[in-house]
């Protein structure tokens, strides 16, 4: 078993809130992520979105592009105008050689909205359920033919967000959908990332690292706080530097025989969280853990 190690730009400038880390070039994310170790880049804002502009952009620093977010909104488009909205960032994916998109319903969503308390997110009904799954299943197949598989990713803020939620995912999905499993969200929404992981390894395709500062979320928690302000309050931190088990869930990934990306995603203040700092220190803790679970990391 080996994978690769990979950071998502978040940790230097955020795409939910476009101040924090404004002012940092690509440039300086792509140069500290390399230095910190990483193999690969998820997209974000500043990213160019043609493969002409950015494989020479990638290249450059010796990095892969790793997977980047798309915005679903099947609850409120047919699966025809969800394939036309799709196309431009599936052909970037595919002609990248990124084998993974990272895919989240956000018809609702308040994940963006410093305003809103995470009580006030979107729920789904028995039918809404039934009609997105066959749309995402649809959808999901259709990107697979193109040789990239659909991560959904559960996020706070939306419709997929709890354990629960992600077991009625699966149910209500054919194969094609895979699953990112994403440590951090997963602990916010009162989640176990292990249970997780063991019940769904089947799909589990993808893998966001982030840690969580209990001692913040029950803050967060009890504060019902929006999902900007607990960011900012510092709920998030790199793999390693909080309160997750990742040390049995890495014994977890190494019994499925995972062998995709492993990606750190840890959204903090770069004002406060110095960027390259705690991407080394993330990179750092990644392989560490992969050694103790016995995973070979791809270089």
């Amino acid at each position: 078993m080996s994978v690769s190690i990979g950071i998502n730009p978040l940790t230097w400038t955020n795409d939910d809130m476009p101040a924090l880390g404004a002012r940092t070039p690509l440039e300086v994310c792509l140069q500290e992520g390399k230095q910190a170790g990483y193999s690969g880049f998820e997209l974000g804002n500043k990213f160019p979105r043609t493969p002409e502009v950015l494989g020479p952009v990638l290249d450059g620093h010796g990095l892969r592009l790793v997977s980047g977010w798309f915005s679903g909104q099947l609850l409120s488009r047919s699966v025809e105008e969800e394939l036309e909205a799709i196309n431009n960032h599936l052909m970037l994916l595919k002609n990248m050689g990124a084998s993974v998109m990272v895919y989240c319903e956000v018809t609702g969503c308040i994940h963006g909205d410093r305003n809103a308390p995470l009580s006030h997110r979107p729920r789904m009904s028995s039918s809404q359920w039934t009609e997105l799954g066959q749309k995402l299943t649809q959808v999901a197949e259709h990107c697979l033919s193109h040789g990239v598989r659909i991560a959904y990713h559960h996020h706070m803020g939306t419709v997929i967000q709890t354990e629960t939620e992600i077991d009625l995912l699966k149910k209500n999905t054919g194969d094609a959908v895979g699953l990112l499993l994403d440590t951090g969200h997963l602990s916010y929404a009162g989640g176990d990332p292990i249970a997780v992981q063991q019940r769904h390894a089947d799909r589990i395709c993808h893998v966001h690292c982030k840690d969580v500062r209990n001692s913040v979320l029950a803050d967060a928690l009890n504060r019902d706080s929006s999902f900007l302000d607990s960011v900012l309050n510092g709920v998030f931190t790199v793999p390693g530097d909080g309160d997750i088990d990742y040390s049995t869930l890495f014994s977890g990934l190494k019994k499925s025989d995972y062998q995709g990306w492993l990606v750190v995603e840890a959204e903090q203040d770069p004002a406060v969280a110095h960027p390259l700092t705690y991407a080394t220190l993330g990179y750092k803790n990644l392989e560490s853990l992969c050694q103790g679970a016995g995973i070979s990391i791809r270089p």
